[in-house]
């Protein structure tokens, strides 16, 4: 997809044709799926959410929308009517679940992102398999899956990332990543075109994360170039599913 195609396309057809292409290269979305969407209220997740809903004569598979919001009991500021209304608006029925992250957290240990993401991504396993829904569906975008590749390098030593698709082993359910195509910034852009706003609250944990750092030093040595990132992407994303035995 050249650099023409982006020029001559608003924000949000560009956003529902790397959608699409997203949807197609990794078989993400197959006729009769029931998609779970994790919602945070935020402009991803609400993208996503608009997206999938709008792009059905693109992507003509015959599929089914659910969006779940987590609250827990260290963030629950995100205004839950507007963003009930938002998804209502494009046909996709809402819940809300508490979890409680902090009490869960066993004597002596402190909260941090990892023990926060593993209890919200086994509260959103059990809610599609109670739900009958075979695919979770998550906001993260280019950026975010670069960022976890360097970070994984840098913190663990390993070349893992956040594969568009993942089949767990233990569930019949199917994590997807249809943002995977879209940059943060073309993500912004089409929130703003599309009139949506952030309605979610930043997490108290997650404002020192190395996370942050990783972003800056991608940005520095990238210099912002789309095309610098989508090559280390590829160079990354040889294989379009990926197995794995945890969760």
């Amino acid at each position: 997809m050249g650099k023409s195609f982006f020029v001559k396309h608003s924000a949000s057809e560009i956003t529902q044709k790397l959608v699409t292409k997203a949807v197609f290269d990794y078989n993400l979305i197959e006729d009769g799926d029931s998609i779970l969407i994790a919602v945070s209220g935020g402009k991803d997740s609400s993208v996503l959410s608009w997206a999938l809903s709008s792009a059905r004569y693109s992507i003509k598979k015959d599929y089914k929308l659910l969006a779940v919001h987590i609250s827990t009991d260290f963030c629950n500021c995100c205004s839950k009517g507007p963003l009930r209304s938002r998804l209502n608006s494009w046909d996709i029925e809402f819940e809300d679940i508490f979890v409680p992250v902090t009490g869960r957290l066993k004597a002596g240990r402190k909260m941090n992102c990892y023990w926060c993401s593993t209890q919200r991504r086994g509260e959103l396993i059990s809610f599609a398999l109670k739900n009958n829904c075979n695919k979770i569906a998550l906001g993260h975008h280019l950026d975010d899956i670069l960022e976890t590749y360097f970070m994984n390098i840098t913190q663990s030593g390993i070349l893992r990332g956040m594969p568009a698709r993942i089949d767990y082993n233990k569930y019949p359910v199917t994590l997807i990543r249809p943002l995977a195509y879209l940059e943060e910034k073309q993500v912004i852009a089409c929130a703003n075109e599309q009139g949506i706003l952030k309605a979610v609250c930043t997490c108290p944990y997650g404002l020192a994360s190395k996370r942050r750092a990783i972003r800056s030093s991608i940005a520095d040595f990238t210099g912002g170039n789309s095309a610098v990132k989508r090559r280390i992407f590829a160079a990354f994303e040889n294989q379009h599913t990926e197995k794995i035995n945890f969760f």
